[in-house]
């Protein structure tokens, strides 16, 4: 991705329109015949949600058990695999995505946190 691009530039209104939110991980396991999806169960304090993300291969589903992750909360609902996913996690990739890292909190917060 250009950066420098004036199309890849978004407006201050843009990002505005997102929800984010803690989420907890509480289930996690891999999709079957998939090389790269997890599927996940997020508690978002009022509610939990099902995440279907690419981060097999980076983790493992236990290991993603019990994080506290940053979650895009109103992305519009997706079919993945035949599996609904009612948001996104975040995640920084190398430019190759061939390593990720999934963003979490650094200390005890709320799930459904906002972050600003």
């Amino acid at each position: 991705m250009d950066i420098n691009n004036e199309e890849n530039v978004a407006e201050y209104s843009d990002f505005a329109k997102l929800v984010l939110k803690v989420g907890q991980v509480i289930e996690a396991e891999e999709v079957p015949e998939t090389d790269r999806l997890i599927r996940m169960v997020v508690d978002l304090g009022d509610e939990k949600r099902q995440i279907v993300a690419g981060i097999r291969g980076s983790y493992e589903p236990e290991s993603m058990l019990n994080k506290k992750i940053a979650v895009v909360y109103n992305l519009k609902p997706r079919k993945i695999r035949g599996l609904l996913s009612q948001g996104m996690l975040l995640a920084a990739s190398t430019s190759d995505h061939g390593s990720i890292s999934v963003l979490t909190v650094d200390r005890e917060i709320p799930n459904g946190s906002l972050i600003r």
